[in-house]
């Protein structure tokens, strides 16, 4: 069977303060994209292991992977002695800030659970997501949603209308674990959670674009000075709502404007830049 395991972008992201357990409270605003890897996942009948084959380069060594975590994770609760053959194609770009992982690892759980049959309750279902990553009891539902904790409580929001999301993804990537390493040697800013929300749920872009915000950027900066270059960019081309998502280092830019939007795109695209054109689910 064929899985698509969405991007996500964060049009807010607020690192309230480090847990005891080593984990970040986090304030957030998730919204998922059209942008998608595609997972094949089958039975491997005659199999004593499974395989998880990747078309990108820099991951082809994947026996470690999430997807990999998740198979683990899913054998061992629920006693599963079937094995399986998973084959992705990558569209999201990695080290991005955009929740690839993350996004494979649920496309996973829900195609072990539909193969498989298995009728899991949504709160199991979400503890599985968490054990695995912040983002990926998010990408569970893809929808819109404010994300709280560590990324387990999860409120929908309604958004008032969809945005063509610009992405530019600079050369250097990003670990997650080296900026929130390097974030917590830092005093960071916060931002209003409420007001993003009240922005997206009203269509309200002149509010999106002045409080769109993420704590990690100021890190992430100082890591990848290009992430400010891009935001720049964009700006001086007529978008104000910018953000990086994530911990990068991928920088976007939402519109309702398709035909600029693409206009955009080709230029960038021209110009060398490694350039996505979606659109919010």
């Amino acid at each position: 069977m064929y899985v698509k395991a969405y991007a996500k972008i964060n049009a807010y992201l607020d690192v309230i303060g480090k847990r005891e357990d080593g984990y970040h409270d986090l304030d957030m605003v998730m919204l998922p994209l059209e942008l998608h890897d595609s997972l094949q996942v089958t039975f491997l009948p005659y199999s004593n292991d499974s395989y998880v084959v990747c078309d990108h380069v820099e991951l082809q060594e994947t026996k470690y992977n999430l997807i990999n975590q998740t198979l683990l994770e899913m054998k061992k609760r629920y006693k599963i002695k079937q094995n399986f053959s998973i084959i992705v194609h990558k569209e999201i770009p990695i080290s991005a800030g955009l929740g690839g992982g993350s996004s494979n690892a649920a496309a996973t759980i829900r195609a072990i659970c539909q193969l498989l049959k298995l009728k899991l309750p949504k709160e199991e279902l979400l503890d599985l997501a968490k054990s695995l990553g912040a983002d990926v009891p998010f990408c569970l539902d893809n929808v819109p949603a404010r994300v709280s904790g560590i990324g387990e409580n999860l409120k929908p929001i309604k958004l008032k209308k969809k945005y063509y999301v610009l992405i530019i993804k600079p050369e250097q990537g990003l670990s997650t674990k080296h900026v929130f390493d390097y974030a917590d040697t830092m005093e960071l800013d916060h931002g209003n959670g409420d007001k993003v929300e009240e922005a997206l749920v009203n269509g309200d872009d002149t509010l999106l674009a002045q409080s769109v915000f993420n704590s990690l950027e100021k890190p992430s900066i100082s890591l990848v000075g290009k992430i400010q270059e891009i935001k720049d960019m964009f700006r001086k081309d007529g978008l104000d709502i910018v953000l990086m998502s994530g911990s990068g280092s991928a920088v976007f830019a939402l519109h309702d404007n398709h035909g600029l939007m693409q206009k955009l795109y080709k230029k960038y695209e021209k110009q060398g830049y490694d350039v996505f054109l979606t659109k919010t689910l």
